[in-house]
């Protein structure tokens, strides 16, 4: 909301400088985001005037137009249509700091030679004075204006940009700034005159206005001007409305838009002889009805959309904006003017569906008061009177089907100390509100009564009324206090901290983490899951859905992941690995999804060469399995893998993931067919981890174990089993042994020097004793000890 001070110096006494008074405003919650000096960048303009026009000599377009700067006349080329001889207007000299009215940048203007005709200087628009964006023609300046003046001693002045809240829309009016300002600097508010003459016949039996849905409608008023004179509204106004960033149009658009800046109540003037019998229905639109808007656009409207309608037709979108069958023109004498109350959240909806905002459904989607139509109606009637040259008709239409009851709030002096932390006297409370607009009545012994005034729609509750008092006294005076009472205790979060746990290894693995969307589309889901899985358990689909790729609830992070590593492979060709920890929404019937914890990752591209450039073999399925088995190891969980299948792996190359039994995660080479449909031509291999079922099996608390001060003794140990053992199950085995400090898997070998169907499993085995040196004795009794249990139980025997 953009106030110029000027405009709000007419309602309030400003004892403050510009920046004092923002300062105050902000801290007292309304914030002023920008303090703009419109004469900040005028430098080098002036006021001129035009006192010749004459054809370019080598343009049909342009035109030279002659300056009158004080007793110097300068001749510029000028493409403005509406450029005249008498004009005043804005002249910049050459070297003056502009807006460029092409690419809306700074520019600094100077001298030019325009088709053979020199131009040192500029008669300038809005938009290059940075007014506005109209760029079309020149501002045309009062015919009072002082020729030769400075345009910043004229017409400078200082706006404030001020962030209006959600639940302030009366901070949306100069007049509610203005009340603002006066309850901070202990001043009277002036509220502009809303008494006019009204010299026509009555409105009634001339203009009927019906409320067929006063849900979304509470209430509408219509006053009737007869007899005006279409032309353009005077300096003045127009000089508020491009201060606040409107651009003027003619008067009587002109007051509707002045009043909507002023009291914060949009209005709409129709053309009341376009207007079927005179009659206004506020009525939900039909369906398949079109309307054909201000803007050019033909809209088809919805029933959940409010229109106003004729007797016939629909002749405005409801709060959004008008229809351009019953828009004013040159030719309008007699207005109907609109003041309504719409629902705000019918109006934000259909301004959204008809990707239509404007100022008024801006202001309208937050809530206004209903109080405020009558008031802003008799405020325009008597600006059209005025300015318009009009007759205003007697009395005017007020349709209220359900009248509001004064809101009363009542506020204990118990309730205000606590929320306060100190008291303050009954006068002091009394006063504060006073000057907010509220009235306030004592109640002996201990509370006050407090009336809202009609257009704080924000003020519901006793607290809101404490905040009041705070923001006026000032957050700076109320007392500072050490917390006291015991911090509560620790929530343990076991699921969390075990996903924070598993993110910050994978991350101190050199893995990068990333956070994607949760929900994805029906089509990446099929691409990594199997048909008969989509079916039989069919992802949650959301009500309102934002897009297409973002209407069901992921069951897996796979697809997710896929498609980050796709946008990053295509700009490196180094080790790509990627890990997301999320919760991924299984469906269960007739309830909300189950929500699972639950760790992804893919790695994809070429291993680094001792050099440590990418020139090494592909990532595959044991550089998956190398991050897991980290990952598993410093968890404190010992992990069994087992060859699996899966839809998206390929087979041969996937291993269930199980502990103690219970299968908690998959690993493996993404299948081609998987990985071409997103862009992958590399391999992929990927790990996918349960935390939920992972959880009870996490060591919370890791024993520590003296390092041995004895030496190790380490040899290695082949031996042949069956080709379906597997090896993690051989040096399981190997591992129990009291002396075996470790055993590593270092060649895997079938071939004619192994029996048919087996396989050799060399493994690198180091024993050690805690409490004394190893003897070559002690060792080969543990050999044979280790060989016997394999022999027993997995039927391996020594490769020979």
């Amino acid at each position: 909301m953009r106030v110029p001070l000027k405009w709000l110096s007419e309602y309030v006494d400003l004892t403050l400088d510009p920046r004092g008074l923002a300062d105050k405003l902000t801290v007292a919650g309304v914030e002023v985001g920008e303090v703009i000096s419109a004469a900040g960048e005028w430098e080098g303009i002036y006021v001129g005037e035009v006192v010749d026009v004459s054809r370019h000599p080598n343009a049909d377009r342009l035109v030279l137009a002659t300056v009158e700067l004080a007793g110097e006349r300068q001749t510029v080329v000028c493409g403005a249509p509406n450029v005249a001889v008498g004009q005043k207007v804005p002249f910049a000299r050459t070297g003056a700091r502009l807006i460029d009215g092409r690419t809306g940048q700074p520019t600094v203007l100077e001298p030019a030679v325009i088709r053979g005709v020199e131009s040192a200087g500029m008669v300038c628009s809005e938009k290059e004075l940075g007014l506005s964006d109209y760029h079309e023609g020149i501002l045309v300046l009062a015919d009072d204006a002082p020729v030769g003046v400075p345009l910043a001693a004229y017409m400078g002045d200082v706006i404030f940009d001020i962030d209006v809240t959600p639940n302030r829309p009366d901070l949306l009016a100069v007049v509610g700034v203005a009340r603002e300002v006066a309850a901070l600097t202990d001043v009277s508010v002036r509220e502009p005159s809303i008494e006019y003459a009204a010299a026509g016949k009555p409105i009634k039996g001339r203009a009927q206005v019906e409320i067929a849905d006063p849900d979304l409608c509470p209430r509408y008023v219509a006053a009737l001007i007869e007899g005006i004179t279409m032309g353009e509204s005077p300096p003045w106004m127009q000089e508020r409305l491009i201060g606040a960033g409107l651009r003027p149009i003619n008067n009587v658009v002109d007051i509707t838009n002045y009043v909507m800046l002023e009291m914060g109540q949009p209005l709409h003037a129709f053309d009341f002889k376009r207007l079927r019998r005179g009659q206004i229905v506020v009525r939900r639109a039909r369906t398949d009805e079109t309307l054909l808007l201000l803007d050019g656009t033909e809209q088809k409207l919805s029933p959940e959309m409010l229109v106003i309608a004729d007797a016939e037709v629909a002749v405005a979108v409801a709060g959004v904006m008008g229809g351009l069958d019953s828009e004013i023109d040159l030719n309008t004498t007699n207005v109907l003017l609109e003041s309504a109350n719409f629902h705000g959240p019918s109006i934000r909806r259909t301004a959204a569906a008809l990707k239509v905002r404007t100022d008024a459904s801006y202001r309208f989607e937050k809530g206004l008061s209903p109080e405020l139509p009558p008031i802003a109606a008799q405020r325009a009637v008597k600006l059209m009177v005025e300015l318009c040259g009009g007759k205003a008709a007697a009395g005017i239409i007020d349709v209220h089907p359900k009248r509001r009851k004064d809101v009363r709030i009542t506020l204990t002096q118990k309730r205000l100390h606590t929320l306060l932390g100190m008291e303050l006297p009954v006068a002091q409370v009394r006063q504060v509100l006073s000057r907010l607009g509220f009235s306030c009545r004592w109640m002996p012994p201990d509370r006050f009564v407090v009336r809202v005034p009609y257009w704080r729609t924000d003020v519901t509750i006793a607290d809101d009324v404490v905040e009041e008092i705070a923001r006026i006294i000032g957050y700076d005076e109320l007392p500072m206090t050490r917390l006291r009472g015991e911090f509560p205790a620790a929530w343990p979060q076991p699921r969390r901290e075990l996903r924070d746990r598993v993110a910050d290894l994978l991350a101190a693995a050199g893995m990068q983490e990333v956070v994607t969307y949760s929900l994805s589309s029906l089509e990446q889901l099929a691409r990594v899951l199997a048909p008969e899985e989509l079916s039989t358990h069919a992802p949650l689909r959301i009500a309102n859905p934002m897009s297409q790729e973002q209407e069901y609830a992921r069951t897996s992070l796979r697809a997710s992941l896929l498609r980050t590593l796709a946008d990053n492979v295509r700009h490196r060709e180094d080790l790509i690995a990627l890990f997301e920890t999320a919760r991924v929404y299984l469906p269960r019937e007739d309830d909300l999804p189950e929500e699972v914890e639950t760790v992804a990752a893919v790695i994809s591209g070429r291993l680094p060469d001792r050099w440590g450039e990418p020139a090494g073999e592909p990532a595959g399925f044991y550089e998956a399995k190398s991050y897991l088995d980290l990952l598993v190891d410093h968890l404190g969980v010992s992990a069994q893998y087992a060859e699996a299948t899966d839809y998206a792996l390929l087979p041969g190359r996937a291993a269930a993931i199980s502990v103690d039994d219970q299968r908690v995660g998959i690993v493996g080479q993404v299948h081609p067919r998987v990985a071409s449909q997103f862009g992958l031509e590399a391999p992929v291999a990927m790990f996918e981890l349960n935390l939920d079922a992972l959880l009870p099996h996490v060591t919370e608390v890791r024993h520590y174990r003296p390092v041995a001060p004895y030496p190790s003794l380490d040899e290695d140990l082949a031996v042949v089993v069956s080709a379906d053992v597997p090896a993690a199950r051989v040096r399981a085995i190997i591992q129990q042994a009291p002396l075996v400090r470790a055993a590593r898997l270092f060649d895997v070998y079938s071939g004619p020097q192994v029996p048919s169907g087996k396989k050799s499993l060399a493994f690198s085995v180091s024993y050690q004793a805690s409490d004394h040196t190893l003897t070559d004795e002690e060792v080969r009794r543990q050999r044979e000890s280790i060989l016997i249990r394999l022999r027993q139980e997995v039927g391996g025997v020594l490769r020979s």
